[in-house]
């Protein structure tokens, strides 16, 4: 066996293992990722609002999110391929008059979750202390989530949006009877009304009936 033989098989064993130590942090911090923005939006989004519609979106942007930062960080690009990259993603267009602002927010989470996942370096540690750090990471993201979108802490103020033809009790001084009347009408426990829109023609307003969720 010649010399250039045995630097062949030095370099390509060096590669091998190279590529297998990247291999092994994608899948820990891919699994730590996905299991992260399983339970923020299993247990703490479906649970306060009962929605499975964007689920596909949540975990999409993020699995997305992740493998372009991973990418970029991991594996030599050239500059243009990493625009490229970027500019293909935010040239998607997302319909988002039906998203709530706190829809939005989630998704915000989901994609820093990945972002996190991806990019976090601790320097000198191990890389089972760089992966304990970002499970602590994601703990405080989902705990954050979970204490101030829940009634467990806080009461959760929920919002009616009503058309009321009693223009007469929209008054300032006869807040009161307004109040008292939309609970009775409603069976809204209402603590408190803010006035919209006024329609003299019709003689109707809107109102936004404000009450604290059971």
């Amino acid at each position: 066996m010649n010399l250039l033989q045995i630097s062949s098989e030095v370099i390509f064993t060096q590669d091998t293992t190279e590529l297998i130590k990247i291999l092994q942090k994608f899948l820990y911090r891919f699994l730590i990722d996905i299991i992260s923005v399983f339970i923020l939006v299993r247990f703490v989004y479906y649970k306060v609002y009962k929605r499975s519609d964007l689920f596909f979106t949540f975990f999409i942007f993020n699995i997305v999110i992740f493998l372009i930062c991973f990418l970029l960080n991991k594996v030599e690009l050239s500059m243009g391929a990493a625009f490229g990259l970027f500019a293909v993603f935010s040239m998607l267009r997302y319909r988002t008059e039906d998203i709530s602002i706190k829809d939005m927010s989630y998704l915000f989470l989901v994609i820093a979750i990945g972002l996190i996942a991806a990019v976090t370096k601790v320097k000198d540690t191990s890389d089972t202390y760089e992966y304990l750090f970002l499970i602590l990471i994601n703990v405080i993201i989902i705990l954050i989530a979970f204490i101030f979108d829940t009634s467990i802490f806080f009461k959760k103020e929920l919002v009616q949006l009503i058309d009321y033809e009693n223009i007469e009790l929209i008054k300032k001084e006869n807040h009161n009877q307004l109040i008292e009347d939309v609970k009775h009408r409603t069976g809204i426990n209402a603590h408190r009304i803010s006035i919209g829109k006024i329609d003299f023609l019709r003689d109707s307003a809107q109102i936004k009936v404000y009450y604290y969720e059971d």
